[in-house]
């Protein structure tokens, strides 16, 4: 029996590649993925060769996988699925190939962003207490999920995208005393399962530090607990281009990690994919400002669905082309 354990054990190890935490993250949120395959779409070098995405995206120097969760979604091609139980299936498959994981709680059945914080259908009616009670509960259940398979993320997420906070209207940050206690049972579900998991608060719009000034300030006001700063930064969004505010992004990291003492990191960055180019010198300038970060205080650095091709998603802001081969944008994170 005892040799049979042994050799179970050294087998299950042999095939999970174990990955190396502390290093610089360099990553893609591919919640898409499982839906691309689903549909048919398949991934190609840039030889031709057909390839699976994960094993690109790990060619070209990423080492982090970010999940996004969903309470109950729907099956829709775009805007569904990232179920719990999908989640777990993916966080398998990445690991399996050395990733390591971020999972991004949305909160939410669809997608929870500034413009909408929507609250899951079955928790609408929920009073406060309730609404405090579902936060942890869901956020424990999905961790233990993970962990009954072997996995435990570096890194959960507490909201996506939350300047104007979660779960509207209870958790608005127009009552930040009542955005505080919902974070905080994230927090507190976190870890409750693995203590050693980083809890990360995320804003949007990482050059802007009037907007992280104000929420963190809050924020520590009313006693959040967290472990990391996340940022978005997608000049498209805000009709720029990154040279007209990379300099206030790094900035921003600088100022966040100094003025209250946390580890920062640009969880969510993304540039047109038609210019190949510009994206590119984008992400070195991006991966550049995060790594100078004091103290090693920068973590690393996530492209959102690099590989979410525009012929399949009718996003523009992928890192892939229309022949199904990875963008030389994505050559950035490679070393």
């Amino acid at each position: 029996m005892l040799l049979v354990l042994v050799f179970t054990y050294c087998t299950t190890n042999k095939a999970i590649q174990q990955p190396k935490e502390n290093s610089f993250a360099k990553g893609a949120d591919v919640g898409w993925l499982p839906q691309m395959e689903a549909t048919g779409y398949k991934f190609y070098e840039t030889d031709g060769s057909q390839k699976d995405c994960l094993q690109l995206l790990k060619d070209r120097g990423m080492n982090t996988i970010r999940l996004r969760v969903w309470v109950n979604p729907s099956n829709d091609k775009a805007s569904g699925h990232c179920s719990k139980e999908e989640t777990v299936a993916m966080a398998i498959r990445a690991q399996k190939m050395g990733m390591r994981i971020m999972i991004d709680f949305h909160y939410s059945d669809s997608w929870a962003d500034p413009g909408k914080q929507n609250k899951p259908l079955e928790w609408k009616n929920h009073t406060f207490s309730e609404l405090l009670n579902d936060v942890y509960f869901h956020t424990e259940d999905v961790l233990k999920a993970l962990k009954d398979v072997g996995i435990t993320p570096e890194w959960v997420q507490v909201g996506n995208e939350i300047p104007g906070g979660m779960l509207w209207p209870e958790g608005s940050t127009d009552n930040f005393n009542q955005l505080a206690q919902l974070l905080n049972k994230g927090y507190d579900a976190t870890k409750a399962v693995d203590k050693n998991i980083k809890v990360i608060v995320h804003l949007d719009e990482g050059n802007n530090s009037k907007k992280f000034r104000w929420f963190f300030d809050k924020a520590t006001e009313q006693k959040v607990k967290y472990d990391v700063i996340g940022l978005s930064y997608y000049p498209f969004w805000i009709k720029t281009d990154y040279k007209e505010n990379i300099a206030d992004l790094a900035n921003n990291l600088n100022d966040m990690s100094a003025r209250y003492g946390k580890e920062v990191m640009v969880v969510e960055v993304g540039g047109i994919d038609t210019q190949e180019q510009n994206t590119y010198d984008m992400l070195v300038a991006v991966i550049k400002a995060v790594k100078a970060v004091p103290n090693n205080k920068g973590l690393g650095v996530i492209y959102w669905e690099p590989q979410g091709a525009k012929s399949w998603s009718k996003y523009e802001l992928s890192a892939w082309r229309s022949d199904g081969k990875p963008s030389m944008a994505l050559d950035a994170f490679k070393e």
